[in-house]
């Protein structure tokens, strides 16, 4: 018998504030038993495996972001949206590195379709749109987008920046304007 109160879901919120604390790739079935005071076998009528409970933080990270996603951009276009997205990703990994993290987890066919992720490429092609671009410059576009807003995210989450002057808050806004103008005057093939 499953012991009281240990759900799935509180298994996963747990685990999720596991990976902000200690990193995604310390997150265990065996580490969560020891934060719940608990045997490992106890959790196994809730989860199979540390996998598992892996995919079940990046499905619930995904959520989470793709909600907040969703508020930040509501009533907005342009640059404006544009900002508003990346300005939710860039807060949301400094906010929950963990989590942030399972984001980036690869995911079964099956697992990528049943999560928020279609919400992701639906928001950011919203986006898009109002940047005139049409497929297949949208998908370009799209994978531009996650390659820039990740790979700045990782760097500045990693200690790359903070070495030297500027401020990386004004060199994310440089970089902002600078996707901007470059989705307004997007090159002809």
């Amino acid at each position: 018998m499953a012991r009281a109160g240990l759900t799935t879901e509180r298994l996963t919120q747990a685990g999720a504030e596991l990976a902000d604390e200690a990193g995604f790739d310390q997150v265990t079935v065996s580490e969560l038993a020891r934060r719940f005071d608990v045997k490992v076998a106890s959790l196994y009528s809730h989860l199979r495996n540390s996998q598992e409970l892996k995919t079940r933080i990046a499905l619930f990270a995904l959520e989470e972001l793709a909600d907040r996603v969703a508020a930040a951009l509501a009533g907005r276009a342009g640059k404006d949206a544009l900002a508003a997205f990346a300005n939710v990703y860039r807060d949301y990994a400094r906010e929950h590195p963990g989590r942030y993290a399972a984001t980036q987890l690869r995911l079964t066919p099956e697992e990528a379709s049943a999560s928020a992720g279609g919400r992701h490429a639906q928001m950011t092609r919203a986006i898009l749109r109002g940047y005139d671009l049409t497929e297949p410059d949208q998908t370009h576009a799209v994978r531009l987008l996650g390659s820039v807003f990740h790979g700045y995210v990782s760097l500045e989450m990693g200690g790359g920046f903070s070495h030297s002057a500027p401020d990386t808050q004004e060199t994310w806004s440089r970089v902002l304007d600078a996707l901007d103008a470059l989705l307004r005057n997007w090159p002809a093939p």
